[in-house]
């Protein structure tokens, strides 16, 4: 099973550009350009939150064009850049998966690996909340199927990063959520967003990552003063990869053009 993660798109409207420098409709479409040319073909793609940067309806229509070509199935949480109620409209299918309630929360069970998405919105914040009733939602779900292999994703991490800036915007009620990750033992990841960066920690009894933007990065800054900042370091994306004989084994991939790939020679032999 392949699972391919895509992160903060910050998608404005024609002619609008992100924090005044960022056109960040050019840069999904070379991510949607990138995963296409995958080989072999993914199975889905998780796009863990603020996939348009206002939450406007418009942002969402110029969403779903861009993101039309993938031509593979998409699952999506908010962020706090996100609206609910226009992710609701642009994603009926995901829609009528969350059902009635507050919280743009549901579990994904076609594949061997079960896929849960939590909602940390906490609108009219930059920051995320895990509050006691979608960390109650979520202990239920992972009860249901305690054996079978499963991803929680979700859009602010659960964990600090050292960025100060963004530590300041991150999640309340994270030390809950660890509490109910190191219950169940069957999740192999908690894949987030929101940071603008691939890292990784150890943490709960499993592991809990973020993924780097489609668009435009995070300064990569550890002074608790720093001040926010982003950089335009490379575009990226992250693969995970599930078998049953390893799990889940994560690629971050750079999107680009470069050099190569060139086989590798040593004196004029090809190296095995």
């Amino acid at each position: 099973m392949i699972i391919v993660q895509i992160t903060d798109t910050h998608i404005k409207p024609p002619g609008r550009l992100a924090y005044d420098r960022v056109d960040s409709a050019p840069f999904l479409e070379r991510a949607v350009a990138a995963i296409r040319a995958l080989s072999p073909r993914p199975d889905l793609v998780l796009a863990t939150g603020d996939l348009v940067d206002a939450g406007h309806p418009e942002e969402y229509e110029r969403l779903l064009d861009l993101l039309r070509p993938l031509g593979l199935p998409l699952f999506a949480v908010p962020g706090n850049h996100d609206e609910r109620g226009g992710l609701r409209l642009a994603f009926p299918g995901m829609a009528a998966r969350v059902g009635v309630g507050p919280f743009f929360q549901y579990t994904v069970e076609d594949w061997p690996v079960r896929l849960i998405a939590v909602d940390t919105v906490l609108p009219g914040s930059g920051a995320g909340e895990v509050c006691a009733e979608r960390l109650g939602w979520l202990d239920d779900r992972l009860s249901e199927q305690p054996d079978r292999p499963t991803i929680v994703f979700q859009h602010h991490p659960p964990f600090a990063t050292g960025i100060g800036h963004m530590d300041r915007i991150g999640l309340s009620g994270a030390v809950d959520q660890a509490a109910v990750i190191r219950r169940h033992p069957q999740v192999e990841r908690v894949l987030c967003g929101h940071l603008h960066r691939p890292i990784q920690v150890r943490w709960a009894g499993t592991i809990a990552s973020t993924a780097p933007s489609t668009a435009h990065q995070v300064a990569l800054d550890l002074r608790d003063d720093a001040p926010p900042a982003f950089v335009m370091e490379p575009p990226g994306y992250q693969i995970h990869m599930w078998s049953p004989e390893t799990g889940i084994v994560s690629h971050t991939a750079v999107i680009g053009d470069f050099d190569g790939p060139y086989p590798f020679f040593k004196d004029g032999k090809l190296i095995d």
